[in-house]
């Protein structure tokens, strides 16, 4: 069946290729996803870009971020994380996979004027390059709050930290107590933060097992401050051996305005055992009248159409 076509569902993946760890955002109107290239490390040395107007239909910018405008990017570049403030477009992103402290990597950000790059070495070195609270610096995830904080949650190797953004968004500030790196690990977490706000409650979710295997998938916490407690509530995300195996590292959308929410993620295809034989897919996420997570069904459909209220309104 044409998914994209008879009956006007996304389909799942929603395009074609090995990418993962989707980061998807509303961009001017519109909807983005920012994937890892999912390859050998060695050959993950650039980023492309996805944009859609309705979910359905997905077009690709390609390299909107290469190793080569990062100076200090040496081997893999994956995990990117983007957000706008004050006109500009700031990227996270995971290179040089670094073991310890003696190794020159981490987490880097990168800027430009536009959505869809081209993207640029903000620091020309890395905004977080050391272990602390023993979580790998990788893995960002950017998310500023209703009163303007901008919140920076990362980390691998079973750890997850959070530090506070300047205004600049290149910068680190100390939080009232003093502590620069607060580590807010919840249990089962992994890797693969991400943060929404939902009716005044802080929604943590994070990837758990390995990003490898089958068993890869995501769990969440509810809190009423960015900064925890997080206590592990259920998973919410996971294998469906009719469907996919390997299910995680997500992103979620929000309508404005509208308690309307999707899931992005990545998962590998039944016939696939290859680790980075991994594809983007969108399904919808709802919330039960208590506000928990409700699990996501995983969907070769997909979601169908939806215009965005801003672009529905200026195309009328």
């Amino acid at each position: 069946m044409d998914l994209k076509g008879n009956d006007r569902r996304s389909g799942n993946p929603i395009f074609s290729g090995w990418y993962a760890d989707p980061e998807p955002r509303i961009f001017e109107g519109r909807y983005w996803v920012y994937p890892t290239y999912s390859a050998a490390y060695d050959d993950q040395t650039f980023f492309d870009a996805f944009y859609s107007d309705d979910l359905v239909r997905w077009t690709k910018v390609e390299r909107i971020l290469e190793m080569k405008d990062i100076s200090w990017a040496r081997r893999a570049m994956w995990a990117p994380s983007p957000i706008e403030r004050n006109g500009r477009y700031y990227y996270y992103f995971a290179a040089n996979d670094i073991q310890s402290n003696n190794e020159l990597g981490g987490i880097g950000v990168a800027v430009a004027d536009r959505p869809e790059g081209p993207f640029r070495d903000a620091l020309g070195k890395p905004l977080i390059d050391q272990f602390y609270h023993g979580a790998q610096p990788i893995d960002p995830h950017v998310f500023i709050d209703d009163d303007g904080q901008a919140y920076l949650y990362y980390g691998g190797w079973k750890h997850c930290n959070v530090v506070k953004l300047n205004e600049d968004m290149v910068s680190i500030a100390p939080f009232s107590d003093g502590e620069v790196y607060k580590e807010i690990t919840p249990e089962n977490f992994v890797e693969g933060p991400c943060m929404i706000k939902r009716k005044g409650k802080y929604y943590f979710m994070w990837a758990e097992g390995g990003w490898g295997g089958p068993d890869y998938s995501v769990g969440y916490a509810v809190s009423d401050s960015p900064l925890g407690p997080f206590v592990r509530e259920a998973k919410i995300l996971q294998q469906d051996p009719e469907v996919a195996t390997g299910a995680g590292h997500h992103g979620v959308i929000q309508i404005p305005g509208e308690d309307e929410w999707y899931i992005v993620y990545h998962r590998r295809p039944l016939t696939e055992t290859a680790a980075n034989h991994r594809e983007v897919c969108i399904d919808r996420m709802e919330f039960d009248p208590e506000g928990r997570i409700r699990p996501v069904k995983l969907t070769f459909e997909g979601v169908p159409p939806r215009i965005l209220p801003a672009r529905e309104k200026s195309d009328s």
